[in-house]
């Protein structure tokens, strides 16, 4: 047994539908499903999926109570994190997404440009922006990670 894939990352949203607007106007999810479910205080909940119908993303209001890492920060000045850092999103073209990204109310953190990883050196093209509600979100070009399939020539 093993790992299909990821399944879904859940976020709770400052503004429910802002969040919902952000990720289906800019980043292209739809809305798969919607629910509120009373038993955890939840008014507002759904499952976007993402363009390639491979990812989700669920969205909660955010009075829901439901499991999560880390503690809520009381304001934005006071950041509180737990294990989940960023969420990284493939796009065709990081300078087009990060600028929709920014005229769609994102900050932004990492300007778009090129970092060279590692050695045997792996050069990826990414940036990173702050969402309208708080999440850290990463654009990243196309790039195969596995580097268990290649080999080194001598």
């Amino acid at each position: 047994m093993s790992v299909n894939g990821l399944s879904h990352v859940a976020i709770q949203a400052k503004n429910y539908k802002a969040t919902i607007t952000f990720y289906t106007e800019v980043l292209g999810f739809k809305v798969g499903h919607h629910w509120r479910l009373p038993s955890f205080q939840i008014k507002e909940a759904s499952m976007l999926v993402s363009p390639d119908q491979r990812t989700c993303i669920e969205i909660f209001d955010n009075d829901a109570v439901i499991p999560a890492q880390g503690k809520k920060a009381s304001s934005e000045e006071d950041i509180a994190h737990g294990a989940l850092l960023h969420l990284a999103f493939y796009v065709n073209n990081v300078d087009e997404m990060f600028q929709k990204a920014l005229a769609h109310g994102a900050k932004a953190f990492i300007e778009p440009d090129y970092l060279s990883l590692g050695e045997p050196p792996l050069v990826v093209k990414n940036a990173v922006i702050h969402s309208p509600n708080g999440e850290v979100i990463e654009f990243i070009e196309e790039v195969d990670f596995d580097m268990s399939t290649k080999t080194l020539a001598n």
